[in-house]
């Protein structure tokens, strides 16, 4: 049969608990079950929901991950430009071989076209990968676009009420020039 609970095991649940010990650390040093703990804490009040502490960790960790996305995301446009700069750098060509087994080196203008094409790759996973990582800001055009899409319409309905049905399609005067045989 458990022994039962006393004063000496509220009194240390309460001192643990406002020491912000968990159920269990406090159940190991107490040499009582965690369900026990649980009981007692019920009977003083007390409760080891952590929901607020969790939500608030989450957020400092989300906060802390965007921050350091943003970093990387910046280190891999720093990555896209010193290759973009290798783009029109002289470039060292150098082997070794030969029956003589002679090393020989030759500097060109700017990288061979195999090595631009390398680059070009490298330039263009950087940023793609930056971009993944901390997408531009929309900085409004598509409500833009919207809006002017709104009002296209809106002429549209306007004119094809005015003139009985849509106006007719635009056509450039050099082209109608041509069309007409002109040209």
């Amino acid at each position: 049969m458990a022994r039962p609970i006393d004063a000496k095991d509220r009194a240390a649940v309460k001192r643990m608990h406002a020491a912000g010990k968990s159920r269990n650390d406090i159940a190991r040093a107490i040499k009582r079950s965690p369900s026990t703990v649980s009981k007692i804490a019920a009977e003083l009040g007390l409760s080891f929901d952590r929901a607020a502490e969790v939500a608030a960790a989450t957020a400092v960790r989300k906060a802390d991950l965007a921050q350091r996305r943003a970093a990387f995301a910046e280190r891999l446009q720093d990555i896209a430009e010193r290759e973009a700069d290798r783009l029109e750098a002289p470039t060292l060509y150098w082997e070794w071989g030969g029956k003589d087994h002679k090393y020989a080196e030759k500097t060109a203008d700017i990288p061979i076209p195999a090595d631009r094409r390398a680059i070009m790759s490298t330039i263009a996973t950087a940023v793609d990968r930056s971009l993944k990582l901390v997408p531009p800001k929309d900085d409004g055009a598509a409500e833009s676009r919207s809006v002017i899409g709104d009002l296209m319409a809106g002429l549209a309905r306007d004119y094809a009420e005015r003139h009985g049905g849509p106006p007719a399609e635009f056509v450039v005067d050099d082209q109608a020039a041509e069309d007409n045989g002109d040209a």
